[in-house]
């Protein structure tokens, strides 16, 4: 199971940026679901795969109906369109009001997006971007089913410390209480920050610090650039060289540091279950392959 949910506690530090990026060099085939209850922005800022626009009522709003009679992982990709420039998206809802088409329906979406990876017809990995987690967000319900959750941050003082506070908080609800650093509960939760690559460097050494002495079971496990203009080429915005934007060479790392750790205990749990399906429901059946990301 590999989903990696994406999430902050407060204001806009570039949640759906960061979540684009890492999708856009994601080492495998990735399926970006913009699963903030507050709706989602790609439909405003990104164009499809045909030049025109993004249907917004085919996403998270069209896949509701579906879940309520139950949901197999593969019916996700019914209601996936694709970007210019290839990248699968469930596009989110178009404001907060249509999240009670949602309701009670999130673990089951949760369930959905981490056993996508397990599909042998079309597995991928989901990267969700779950908006501000603060406060009774539906969103919540997402967060038991995947394997990682990134918590985005900026790096002034406030931010950092209600990182701090919000990742406790979760290893306290998912984990059921705090924990050291030698002590990694599941899902993990990290912190990705959004830097200034001249000190991001120093910057996630001293919050790992301050992360691990508080004993949130959280750490930092990577850097994003502060890219403004790389941002607006991601978005379609400005023209440029995207590959060689700052931004775009960060998340590659991030990207290629997350799944240097925890690629292969997906990919071995991916395999365990499909040897698992097929043996008690498809006997005979082929093991399906995962695509390459983008």
């Amino acid at each position: 199971m590999a989903l990696i949910a994406l999430a902050a506690d407060k204001g806009s530090p570039g949640v759906t940026t960061a979540a684009v990026a890492l999708s856009a060099v994601w080492p495998r085939r990735v399926l970006l679901a913009e699963a903030d209850p507050a709706g989602g922005d790609l439909v405003y800022r990104s164009a499809a795969a045909h030049g025109g626009p993004l249907n917004p009522n085919t996403g998270m709003l069209s896949i509701a109906a579906t879940a309520r009679r139950g949901l197999v992982p593969d019916q996700l990709w019914d209601h996936v369109q694709p970007l210019s420039g290839g990248l699968e998206v469930l596009v989110g809802l178009g404001n907060a009001e249509q999240a009670a088409g949602l309701a009670g329906l999130w673990p089951t979406l949760g369930h959905s997006f981490a056993s996508l990876a397990d599909s042998p017809n079309a597995a991928a990995d989901v990267i969700a971007d779950c908006g501000r987690i603060s406060g009774d967000t539906p969103a919540l319900e997402l967060l038991p089913h995947a394997a990682l959750v990134l918590l985005i941050s900026r790096t002034e003082p406030e931010a950092i410390a209600r990182v701090r506070d919000r990742a406790a908080a979760l290893a306290g609800k998912l984990h059921g209480g705090s924990r050291g650093a030698a002590s990694l509960g599941t899902p993990m939760i990290g912190v990705v920050l959004i830097a200034d690559t001249g000190t991001a460097g120093k910057l996630a050494s001293q919050v790992n610090d301050m992360l691990v002495h508080a004993q949130t079971g959280a750490r930092v496990v990577g850097t994003i650039a502060d890219d403004p203009a790389g941002a607006d080429q991601l978005a379609g915005r400005k023209r440029g060289r995207l590959d060689k934007s700052l931004l775009i060479r960060t998340a590659r790392k991030v990207s290629a540091d997350i799944y240097q750790q925890y690629g292969a205990a997906w990919a071995a749990s991916a395999q365990a279950n499909q040897a698992h399906q097929a043996q008690h429901h498809h006997p005979g059946q082929m093991q399906g392959h995962a695509g390459a990301g983008a």
